[in-house]
């Protein structure tokens, strides 16, 4: 059975944890977001809080998510149907788990259309609770984005339509349903997005779906000894596993037949955080972030991740080897004792490369993949402050009858977001994809050069964010923004905006009640 953490539970984690939230916009003591790990007795090994459980052994293929073919209309729009049912899945040898899936038992297909084209896309619930499904990092109409005014009650058909309009991209669709979307995501409803267009098309990228070009969808989990899923064990930012499911497999291998392969990574956990490299610290080309390529490949050895952030990264590999995709301990910038209880001093192995004894020839990376034009700050109409406290954000929790912020269409705002207290969070913008213009009043890394939808924000600092509000204008319906580590956001660390015509004001409609 699920349990919601209270606001009054959550606090009182964190008074365990010897931290203390800023309430309502009032900055909490601390040593401004520096990070301590406090020693290395409790860092390494696969697990929660730093704890060592059996060794991976890496005996299952990894699943790969499916292709979901649509169905072609006469005016050609793609009409492809997802299902969210319940069902089993075995995790655990012997022990058969409840889950919930979009067109199978756990997770749901790969979606994929190219830009320009329009889809329709037929969610029927088959649950026995209402859920939504939100369409993370996509640009589309607010009454088609799939928050939590979009509810699909139990045995009723969802059919959102909109035209493809962005840059080619894996984004990713998980429920949204206000105060359940932890639960809902974390028990198995997600999915892969992928958008092309024609400057990736042309581009000598890996490109065979499930073979060089693969889904990596990263969850953790805490199973009971029955196999069922444990829904009771909360931290200070949520469900935090100490079994890695990645494509809902658990220990996966990749076999590996070309000289290069590029991974789609997803963080599509309610709470952890990963810093995901390779286990003998070889280098990896990142070609990729949440809204579409980067301006050119950068090479790394690591890539953080927040939940819903993705990277596309593309790794060499010679015959024979195997080769260990690890998380290692992130750097949260948080204090020791939230340190642990987030996960900060956890590693884990992600799965196995196998490569063949004889690998298919790949092109090196491009040096040049794609044009970013970011807004420029000088046509800004305004700037916006948000304060991140106790589960709010500008001391207000989440009011589904409130318009928080009211931009209009075709004009560029700057968001300033300020993390006021020693938890670790995210901030995820509906509809827009925007660029991050700085971190502390400094440059961001080039990882962060590209699009991006969610970005993490550590305690007691800041982010400043572009973004242009190009069209669907609508005063009666809201897109959400909101920290991504999912049961914050459920507790209330959300708010809406309206993109209104000139002279408009917002007038919502009551789509989520009546």
């Amino acid at each position: 059975m699920s349990k919601v953490v209270s606001r009054r539970e959550l606090l009182s984690l964190a008074t365990g944890a010897g931290l203390t939230l800023a309430v309502h916009g009032c900055a909490a003591p601390g040593n401004g977001g520096s990070e301590d790990n406090g020693g290395s007795e409790d860092n390494g090994g696969n697990g929660k809080n730093g704890k060592a459980p059996a060794s991976v052994a890496f005996e299952q293929r990894l699943a790969v998510p499916p292709l979901l073919q649509p169905k072609v209309a006469a005016d050609g729009t793609l009409v492809f149907d997802l299902t969210a049912r319940s069902g089993e899945r075995e995790f655990v040898a012997g022990r058969r788990t409840g889950t919930w899936g979009f067109n199978g038992d756990y997770l749901g297909p790969t979606l994929r259309a190219r830009r320009g084209q329009t889809v329709r896309i037929d969610v029927h619930n088959e649950l026995g609770e209402t859920t939504t499904v939100h369409w993370h990092g996509m640009h589309l109409p607010a009454a088609y984005d799939g928050g939590p005014h979009q509810p699909i009650e139990p045995g009723a058909t969802w059919s959102p339509t909109w035209r493809i309009d962005q840059p080619a991209t894996a984004l990713w669709y998980h429920p949204h349903p206000h105060g359940q979307t932890q639960k809902h995501t974390y028990r198995g409803l997600a999915g892969l997005f992928v958008i092309d267009d024609e400057v990736e098309g042309a581009l000598d990228l890996p490109r065979r779906y499930g073979i060089d070009d693969v889904p990596i969808i990263v969850q953790d989990k805490n199973f009971e000894d029955d196999g069922s899923l444990d829904e009771k064990d909360h931290g200070p930012t949520g469900f935090l596993g100490d079994t890695l499911v990645v494509n809902g497999t658990v220990g996966p291998y990749l076999p590996v037949t070309s000289q290069r392969v590029r991974l789609r990574l997803l963080n599509a956990s309610t709470a952890r955080i990963y810093n995901f490299g390779f286990a003998d610290g070889r280098s990896f080309e990142l070609i990729g972030t949440d809204g579409g390529l980067l301006p050119t490949p950068i090479e790394a050895t690591g890539i953080q991740l927040s939940p819903a952030e993705r990277a596309q990264i593309v790794v060499a590999v010679k015959p024979g080897e195997r080769l260990v995709l690890r998380s290692s301990p992130p750097e949260l910038g948080t204090e020791h004792g939230i340190t642990r209880l987030a996960g900060g001093l956890d590693t884990f192995e992600v799965l196995e490369l196998r490569a063949g004894r004889q690998l298919t020839p790949s092109a090196q990376v491009p040096r040049r993949l794609v044009e970013v034009r970011h807004p420029s700050e000088s046509d800004a109409v305004t700037t916006r402050t948000f304060r991140m406290g106790d589960m709010e954000i500008n001391g207000h929790d989440m009011d589904m009858d409130r318009v928080d912020v009211a931009t209009t269409i075709d004009t560029t705002e700057i968001w300033e977001i300020t993390n006021q207290n020693e938890l670790p969070h995210s901030f995820h913008v509906h509809d827009v994809q925007f660029a991050v213009l700085t971190i502390d009043g400094q440059k961001p890394s080039p990882q962060l050069a590209g699009w991006k939808d969610t970005v993490y924000l550590p305690p007691q600092r800041t982010v400043r964010i572009i973004m242009h509000f190009r069209d669907y204008a609508d005063r009666t319906m809201p897109y959400m923004y909101h920290c991504h580590l999912m049961m914050h956001e459920d507790l209330g660390m959300m708010g809406q905006f309206v993109v209104l015509r000139p002279g408009e004001s917002p007038q919502l409609t009551c789509s989520h009640h009546c």
